[in-house]
């Protein structure tokens, strides 16, 4: 059985069908009772796949809301779950947006201006929901529709894109900027997750294009875009909407706890008057002046606890609940509801095994044999082949279907005869969501390392060698004007260099306090440079290529194929393994496992998992009945390896210590 049968599994489960009954009548109330980790998602999903309403799920907060909102793009690959922020980096301080948020905010919204039948899920959590949005009529009168062929001018544009609430900038590489370079206007929507290209042919729009912020290149040829607004600039109480003008009729929205929910949008409102008051009460005036929300009212901004839940009230609501019906008369989750149709589900959470295998076999063999089937859910194929050598190494005969992808929270469904665990919960490893895709500012490093440039700074083109950069520069070419990186080399030549070949410059890197040659332009230097260079580069590999093949043919110690022991150490590590580490521990084993000593270097920056490389291979070692020595530069470093090692490896039964000069 796959992840797509047991998906069917929950779908045609009879406690879902009866959930579809209930949620019928407009105002259906649907309690599910005794829900256990990801089951609520399994759920979710099943309503998708058999009916067209459009789920809003409302976790308790930002992270909880990531977590399920990776859960249903796991289980519905093919769907695109939408995602509704906050749009500020602080909650209650209104003074810096997020726009990474700012675009997906949008883009929920646009995908449900333009869903045809419903359908759509939107993860989203109080913060989020509280703030107000731009009134659907006032979204689509400010949103630009542009196809190739059609005319534009150029002046019209740009008071625009301003009026939108864009900012203009001389390279685009962050949501809500844009710049105008001759006939050539780039724009990041607040709706897209690659800037547009808009090349003009005098007041004709030529073509049309994405492009990679990072690089500056264009991508992808399209024929029509659309470009939707700053939906947070120009707010007033006039054009100021909910979510729920977005939604259809037939929306239904999801709860974890109704109870806190209410409680924690009053706190939020409270705290964000008290911020308002702050603001236009300020004894600073001057300063405060300069506020984006100085002198408007909270409610352009957010709306009022009582009047969210007038809006919720309206829509149909499923509460979801782990407790026991002895808790939920005590608690104060529904006893303010009425019509509340309950439906109980028997199951119960992921145990704790602490990293004991013998625990987890005993488990999943008791389960096996009640007949039960066993789900294991891994993104890593790699430690699904872990689970596979250990409980082939321990003559443990289990039965499970493997399921590769994350999911945040095992459970067990007594009633579907299912067990459903997570490896992170395993291992007690640590587990993060992925973020939604779109954009990040690390993309944008290259631009983002010209304006970090100063002039004089000394920079490397590729073909014409040191010079030093003299700033930007606008230049007029066949009569369109271009941005252009100025550099200056020896004798005062100039070089200009287009946005489009930034790849051809580095910043210099040199010995520190050393002062570089700088290059004639037309002179044979860097290029004699270059081919003497790389003769040496020839020589140097010649020698070690000797020096290998010498290596080669010396004796060494073969070591054996993993064991179990090693696949139980490399699944508990606490954080999932990068691509390259999954290789670099791969290369180093099987070095290894050669009949002649190893010779590998392992290259990494800080924090990127080179001593865990070490470890496994330290303990492979030492499974094999060898002694192993770990030897750093400083006395520091090797007392934190010895805290390291040690803590790594303290289940397994290994002896780590601690040798120093003193």
């Amino acid at each position: 059985m796959d992840l797509q049968q047991l998906l069917f599994l929950f779908r045609d489960d009879a406690r879902t069908q009866e959930l579809l009954q209930h949620l019928q009548p407009s105002q259906a109330r649907v309690l599910l009772r005794g829900t256990i980790g990801s089951s609520v998602n399994f759920i979710a999903a099943s309503v998708f796949l058999q009916s067209d309403f459009t789920q809003v799920i409302i976790a308790n907060d930002a992270e909880d809301a990531q977590y399920i909102q990776n859960d249903l793009q796991n289980l519905l690959e093919k769907k695109e779950i939408l995602y509704l922020p906050a749009s500020y980096k602080k909650a209650y301080s209104f003074s810096e947006q997020n726009n990474h948020h700012i675009l997906l905010r949008a883009q929920t919204l646009n995908a449900l201006l333009n869903a045809k039948k419903g359908g759509e899920i939107i993860v989203t959590f109080p913060d989020a929901l509280q703030e107000l949005l731009v009134r659907k009529e006032k979204l689509i009168e400010n949103t630009l529709f542009l196809k190739t062929g059609e005319k534009i001018n150029v002046d019209f544009m740009l008071d625009l894109l301003i009026e939108y609430g864009f900012n203009r900038t001389d390279f685009v590489y962050e949501p809500g900027e844009f710049s105008i370079r001759g006939g050539i206007i780039d724009v990041f929507s607040f709706g897209n997750e690659l800037p547009y290209r808009i090349e003009l042919f005098d007041d004709e729009v030529e073509s049309l294009r994405t492009f990679d912020p990072e690089t500056q290149l264009s991508e992808r040829k399209i024929s029509e875009l659309t470009i939707i607004p700053n939906i947070n600039a120009h707010f007033t109480q006039e054009t100021v909407a909910t979510l729920f003008e977005f939604l259809p009729d037939k929306t239904v929205l999801w709860f974890r706890d109704y109870a806190f929910f209410k409680e924690l949008i009053e706190k939020q409102y409270d705290k964000a008057l008290e911020e308002f008051e702050r603001i236009n009460n300020s004894s600073n005036k001057k300063k405060e002046t300069e506020h984006p929300f100085f002198g408007k009212t909270l409610n352009q901004l957010f709306i009022a606890p009582d009047d969210l839940i007038k809006e919720l009230e309206k829509h149909r609501i499923v509460l979801t609940s782990p407790l026991t019906p002895l808790q939920m008369e005590r608690g104060s989750l529904v006893k303010d509801e009425t019509g509340v149709r309950l439906i109980s589900y028997n199951q119960q959470p992921q145990p704790s095994f602490g990293r004991n295998f013998d625990l987890l076999i005993q488990d999943l063999q008791q389960h096996q044999k009640n007949h039960f089937q066993n789900f294991l859910f891994a993104e890593n194929p790699r430690q699904i082949e872990r689970f596979q050598h250990i409980f082939a190494d321990k003559k443990a005969e289990i039965k499970f279907h493997p399921c590769y992808i994350d999911l945040a929270q095992g459970f067990i469904d007594k009633d579907l005869q299912i067990v459903c665990y997570t490896d992170h919960q395993i291992f007690d490893r640590y587990h993060k969501y992925k973020t939604k895709a779109g954009f990040n500012r690390t993309k944008a490093i290259s631009i983002r390392q010209l304006k970090d440039l100063n002039p004089g700074d000394y920079v490397t083109h590729i073909d014409h060698g040191v010079g030093t950069f003299s700033g930007l520069e606008k230049i007029t070419v066949n009569g369109q004007t271009q941005e252009m990186v100025r550099l200056i080399y020896k004798d005062q030549d100039l070089l200009y260099v287009n946005i489009n070949s930034l790849h051809k410059i580095s910043k210099y890197t040199g010995k520190e306090g050393h002062v570089p040659k700088i290059n004639k332009l037309g002179s044979d230097a860097w290029t004699n440079l270059k081919n003497k260079t790389k003769s040496k580069v020839k020589d140097i590999a010649a020698e070690l290529i000797k020096l290998y093949a010498q290596r080669k043919v010396a004796p060494g110690f073969a070591f054996h194929k993993d064991t179990y022991l090693q696949d139980e150490l490399e699944a508990s590590f606490m954080y999932e393994d990068t691509p390259d580490q999954i290789k670099a521990t791969a290369d180093v084993k099987a070095d290894m496992e050669k009949p002649h000593p190893m010779d590998r270097l392992i290259c990494g920056d800080v924090g990127f998992g080179k001593t865990e490389i070490a470890i496994r291979a330290a303990y492979k070692a030492v499974t094999d009945r060898k002694q192993v020595a770990i030897l750093v530069p400083t006395t520091i470093l090797a007392w934190q390896h010895f805290k390291t090692f040690s803590a790594r490896l303290k289940e397994q039964g290994v002896v780590v210590d601690f040798l120093k000069s003193f």
